[in-house]
């Protein structure tokens, strides 16, 4: 049986995930400020490089996590009655898969 990510667990997942978040923006942030492309091809191949796409689809992944761990929080301190909980936790996780599906499709269809 699996356990749900609560107490503890929820609250450093939304560090750690946070953390990841700061560094990849700190990253994104000098690149940009220090050597920034000069073109949309320069750009491009940059984000296309392994390294690159895999730090920005893990950045997206995380995203959605720290979003899932800190909206759930707030939904379920906030919205009382369970129907309604659920309700609204369904529509969130659905919200954000959508959200992630779609950050998929545009780092797959980049190289094309």
């Amino acid at each position: 049986m699996r356990r749900a990510v609560s107490g503890l667990n929820a609250w450093l997942l939304q560090r750690v995930t946070a953390v990841f978040m700061l560094f990849f923006i700190a990253f994104m942030l000098a690149r940009f400020l220090f050597d920034r492309p000069r073109s949309y091809l320069a750009w491009r191949d940059w984000m296309l490089a392994p390294a690159v796409s895999i730090a920005t689809a893990a950045f997206f992944a995380v995203l959605i996590v720290h979003a899932w761990v800190g909206l759930r929080d707030v939904v379920m301190d906030y919205v009382h009655p369970v129907a309604k909980r659920v309700s609204v936790l369904v529509l969130l996780g659905l919200g954000l898969l959508a959200l992630g599906a779609w950050v998929i499709r545009i780092l797959l269809l980049q190289g094309v």
